[in-house]
């Protein structure tokens, strides 16, 4: 097919004024309207106003533009109908191969502090999109570009001399995509959470889920790119869920701080200046899980960093960014991975459960001021530390609980345990360093004063819980007894 007339509409003018004098080169009339048609005649490309074009003044504000029988009868008719084309010839509406409209940023405005529903409402748009699904709906002779990222393809095409079918009509699927994301954001912010409609796209296709027998794909919201990988394997469902959880640890402190995770759960953990540092300490709290184990950091993984991994079979590492010799150093791993992402933000979590999705905010810890010191012996500024640390790695832990630090360093994770005592036994267990002198951290309540006993007689000095137990008396009492420290948090942070 051959572009003799274009419709450019945008509101993100990213590309639009290159694509227009591409067009214009080539002896295509391109017609507009508002804004696009000021910034294309201002960057001196030639442009009709589609109001003049189609004899119908833009009113209302600019509400009404493009709504009208020229226009859709120029976009919509089938050349191949010989009742539309006798229409058209009998109205005298030349023909629109080239549609190039985005639509109004209703998702940007709503995501401002403050907005209102009647500013949103404006961003409704509703020439756009009916533009747009015209197109789609006669893609065998309309070419309909939705997003700037899609120009330098369709140039390609025009270069060869002819805009393929294929291309057109992949073009039309990005068109519903796009409106139909762009609807669904409407109808979930004027809903209020009364509808969770979920639009997704497929980032990549994954080798297998949790098991080989399992098929399985990573999805994200249109146009994210969450993460990077630079060399190695394919990322597994199973890498995914473990990246994710070392990030989410890594990321949750403020200093240079490294999680090694294994099956979702910490197997070592150390917040240390410099990283390198804390990568030592992580891999010293367990060295044995470490092996095939997925490494998260907060800071960028430089080449001490590389270098104190030596030989260490990893799965992957995940940071927010690799210095040049880190990667020349980490290139002779060829199957590790090695994957740049960013802090993810704190907002809502999705899970599937009983045949439906369970939807909650996503947990945070709460400052030192919620803190209530219950026990006659007072935490030294060291022991606050050390318990902050244990809590904030407790809190990634999966239910139920028990971690075992130092000040800056995991001792022993006692994780998924359907007692709390044996999460205790547990992370005592797995303690490669010496508990004695240890802090310890328990994602819930101690329902009895068995398993904070546990704990004192392996040398635990200070603990931190929620408290709230009906026999938090007795447990205090306990813990008076054995001269330990305990903190009351007055949260909780199971992870299931």
């Amino acid at each position: 097919m051959q572009i003799e007339r274009a419709i450019l509409s945008v509101s993100d003018k990213t590309g639009i004024v290159d694509l227009a004098r591409a067009l214009e080169a080539k002896g295509v009339e391109i017609l507009s309207t508002g804004g696009t048609a000021k910034h294309l005649t201002d960057a001196g490309v030639a442009v009709t106003p589609i109001s003049k074009w189609s004899g119908a003044p833009e009113i209302l504000g600019g509400r009404v533009k493009t709504l009208t029988p020229k226009v859709f009868g120029a976009i919509l008719h089938d050349r191949a109908n010989a009742d539309h084309v006798a229409d058209v010839e009998r109205l005298s509406i030349p023909r629109v191969d080239l549609v190039v409209v985005n639509l109004y940023p209703f998702e940007t405005t709503i995501a401002k502090e403050g907005v209102t529903v009647e500013e949103a409402i404006e961003q409704i748009d509703i020439g756009g999109p009916s533009m747009l699904r015209a197109s789609a709906k006669n893609h065998r002779h309309v070419v309909v570009l939705c997003d700037p990222a899609m120009y330098g393809d369709f140039l390609a095409e025009l270069e060869q001399g002819e805009v393929s079918e294929a291309f057109r009509y992949r073009c039309a699927v990005k068109v519903f995509e796009k409106t139909s994301a762009y609807d669904t954001a409407i109808a979930a912010y004027l809903g209020r959470g009364n509808r969770l409609t979920l639009s997704l796209e497929k980032f990549q296709d994954l080798r297998y889920g949790e098991n080989p027998h399992q098929t399985a794909g990573f999805y994200v919201r249109a146009g994210e790119r969450p993460f990077e990988q630079l060399q190695g394997k394919e990322l597994s469902y199973n890498n995914l869920l473990d990246l994710d959880a070392a990030i989410r640890l890594a990321n949750a402190f403020a200093e240079p701080a490294i999680a090694i995770i294994k099956h979702t759960n910490p197997c070592g953990v150390a917040r240390r200046e410099p990283l390198a540092d804390a990568l030592r300490a992580a891999i010293e709290a367990d060295p044995l899980s470490a092996f095939g184990g997925i490494i998260g950091a907060n800071r960028e993984f430089d080449a001490d960093c590389a270098r104190a991994v030596g030989e260490m079979f990893l799965e992957v590492i995940v940071a927010p960014s690799f210095s040049d010799e880190a990667k020349e150093l980490l290139a002779k791993k060829k199957n590790l991975r090695l994957v740049v992402t960013r802090s993810a933000k704190a907002g809502t979590e999705l899970r599937n459960a009983a045949g439906g999705i369970l939807i909650q905010d996503a947990d945070r810890i709460a400052s030192r001021d919620a803190w209530k010191v219950v026990t006659e012996r007072k935490p030294t500024p060291e022991e606050l530390a050390g318990l902050e640390f244990a809590w904030i790695v407790c809190a990634q832990v999966k239910s139920n609980a028990i971690v075992l630090t130092r000040e800056s360093q995991s001792v022993g994770i006692g994780a998924g345990q359907m007692s709390r005592v044996d999460a205790a036994k547990v992370a005592i267990m797995k303690s490669v360093l010496p508990a004695e002198g240890s802090f310890a951290a328990s994602d819930a309540f101690f329902p009895f004063r068995d398993g904070l006993d546990i704990l004192a007689d392996a040398g635990v000095r200070a603990v931190i819980q929620p408290g709230g137990s009906v026999r938090d008396p007795e447990v205090i009492a306990a813990a008076n007894e054995r001269g330990m420290v305990m903190v009351f948090t007055g949260e909780r942070h199971f992870r299931h």
